[in-house]
């Protein structure tokens, strides 16, 4: 694996064709669409809600923000994602194969922090997931990978260092067995105490195992953990096709949820139980493999991305940024495309979406964006099946 640290080197687009399909990858099974609005729409205005993410108001005296731009922070082998307790000096890498790296703001450990590489199955979609750091007990880490036979495993793990995991001491938490190899979900993260994961609804096309509205299963939905007792697990939200990353901030979600062939969706909403994303009545704005649908009840995407625009096919979502550098941005979610590679964003204002961007002609494509992080700072990094990217200013 290559991990040479590149520090301040601006990223041009770069993509592979021989890199494996990360979990977001869509399926290719015919559908039939029709759209529940009057007419297509890329963003929507969702119902107004009583939470917001709001930005606060800058008291800055940086220069003023002239751009965005990459920089590469280290080269390495399918990074899925960047994860750090707000304050601390080092920020955690979990990587595709079952490796988890440390970084302290300068140069990425030599030898990985965690690695249970042979208990991972890495194979196409599925593999090492997603990592999540217990907000109070530091000595905790959480994983969510595919096991040997391919089925769901989320674990705890103990440090007995803060660059060392100690790979004899997992604690399996939860174990879902998966229907097919891909739609997995992906992502873990906590909020008030709980530990929540997004699973897909099983895999194959067009919701063939029908997990998508079968709340008997945690298939689909995105699922609340206990990681101190025995408490079941929950079916928090469902209707969700594969939300291989989503976002908590505050007490609302930012659930980018993959489509299938013709429209990616982020939706936004409280993070509250009970929640119907609509799949497989809805993909995006529009009605699947059916000319009508009833959408009564369900919550639908606050943004719609139609395949083709700027290459997109599996959206890959996605942070609302809160750091330090640029508090012109504070409260904007960010989100790419594993295809496309775009870098987009938008802020959720009063119950509505307000200032869309697209930064990519600043930054340049990145290649095949796997997921986004942020380090104890706040600030946002993105990693791609080849490297670990920090998103910084430019300043007049």
């Amino acid at each position: 694996m290559r991990r040479a640290l590149v520090t301040g080197v601006l990223i041009a687009t770069a993509c592979s064709s021989s890199v494996q399909e990360p979990s977001p990858t869509p399926q290719t099974a015919e559908s039939t669409t029709s759209s529940i609005l009057p007419s297509t729409t890329t963003t929507f205005t969702a119902e107004p809600s009583t939470t917001t993410t709001q930005p606060l108001t800058p008291t800055t005296t940086l220069p003023e923000l002239q751009s965005l731009a990459y920089e590469e922070v280290a080269s390495l082998a399918f990074p899925v994602e960047m994860t750090a307790l707000p304050g601390s000096e080092l920020s955690y890498i979990a990587l595709k194969d079952g490796q988890v790296f440390a970084y302290d703001g300068s140069r990425v450990s030599e030898d990985p922090v965690l690695d249970v590489s042979d208990r991972v199955r890495n194979d196409g979609e599925q593999g090492f997931l997603s990592i999540a750091l217990h907000p109070e007990e530091t000595e905790r880490l959480f994983a969510h990978y595919s096991d040997n036979n391919g089925d769901t495993v989320v674990s705890e793990f103990t440090f007995s260092s803060p660059t060392e995991l100690d790979p004899e001491s997992e604690r399996v938490l939860f174990t879902i067995d998966q229907p097919a190899g891909n739609h997995n979900g992906g992502m873990i993260a906590f909020h008030d105490g709980s530990l929540f994961l997004g699973l897909g609804d099983g895999g194959g096309g067009g919701d063939q195992f029908g997990n998508g509205q079968n709340t008997d299963t945690l298939l689909g939905g995105l699922v609340r953990l206990s990681v101190d007792d025995e408490a079941d697990p929950i079916l928090w939200q469902y209707g969700l096709r594969n939300p291989w990353r989503f976002w908590l901030d505050g007490d609302l979600i930012y659930v980018a949820d993959v489509g299938q062939n013709t429209y990616e969706e982020v939706n936004v909403a409280r993070l509250d139980e009970g929640i119907n994303y609509g799949w497989p009545i809805t993909e995006g704005l529009h009605c699947f493999s059916t000319s009508d649908c009833d959408t009564s009840g369900l919550t639908l995407p606050v943004v719609e991305v139609e395949h083709g625009d700027a290459g997109s096919c599996s959206i890959t979502g996605g942070v609302v940024y809160r750091g330090e550098d640029i508090p012109e941005l504070d409260g904007h979610y960010f989100y790419s495309d594993y295809c496309g590679g775009y870098l987009r964003s938008f802020l959720y204002q009063d119950g509505e979406v307000v200032e869309g961007m697209d930064w990519t002609d600043q930054v340049g494509g990145a290649g095949r964006v796997s997921g986004f992080g942020v380090d104890g700072r706040g600030e946002m990094h993105v990693t791609t099946t080849e490297a670990l990217l920090q998103v910084v200013p430019n300043r007049g």
